[in-house]
């Protein structure tokens, strides 16, 4: 059985951070890197190391230090467009905590990381004291994705079903902070 260390990135994660990101997007997502949508995962220095109440916490295989695993918080919520009014209006920046980039390497699956991760961020976002909600978008192709998002928090918006023509197809959550 493997073990893996869950724990705030320092500087000396952030190459294999970023590479765990990157291989997300290009392998999952299937978008590649786009600099509008990803401007964080090449500098996350500054996204989530830098601004206080920011973080980056990293899942690393403790057998030879590789960083397996990433999970990201930051104060700014989502943006309209492309988002929904209501939900911008609902998850207002300053107050709200999203949880960005929650990504495993796939050979790491399985093994509760995510959920791990997702645990660090919350208990971040608490000790915080200014935020009012926790918020996400995923999108439902995503390996695994739905399944911990439903068992973790609940549905606000499906844009497949909720917004005409099927908006940008994601799927926005909240998660309960306490």
């Amino acid at each position: 059985m493997r073990e893996y260390c869950i724990r705030a990135a320092t500087a000396a994660d952030l190459d294999g951070a970023r590479a765990v990101m990157l291989d997300t997007v290009y392998r999952d997502f299937e978008t590649g890197y786009v600099p509008r949508w990803h401007a964080d995962i090449i500098d996350p220095e500054s996204f989530y190391l830098s601004p206080p109440r920011h973080t980056l916490l990293v899942a690393v295989d403790e057998r030879d230090g590789a960083v397996v695993g990433t999970a990201a918080l930051d104060a700014r919520g989502p943006e309209h467009p492309p988002n929904p009014q209501w939900l911008a209006e609902r998850y207002p920046s300053g107050e709200t905590a999203q949880l960005r980039r929650v990504y495993v390497r796939p050979e790491h699956r399985r093994r509760g990381l995510a959920r791990q991760l997702v645990a660090g961020l919350l208990d971040f976002a608490r000790v915080d004291g200014g935020y009012r909600a926790v918020y996400l978008h995923t999108y439902p192709h995503s390996p695994g994705a739905m399944g911990l998002w439903q068992a973790l928090g609940k549905v606000m918006c499906d844009e497949r079903e909720d917004v005409p023509g099927g908006g940008s197809g994601v799927v926005h959550v909240e998660i309960p902070l306490n």
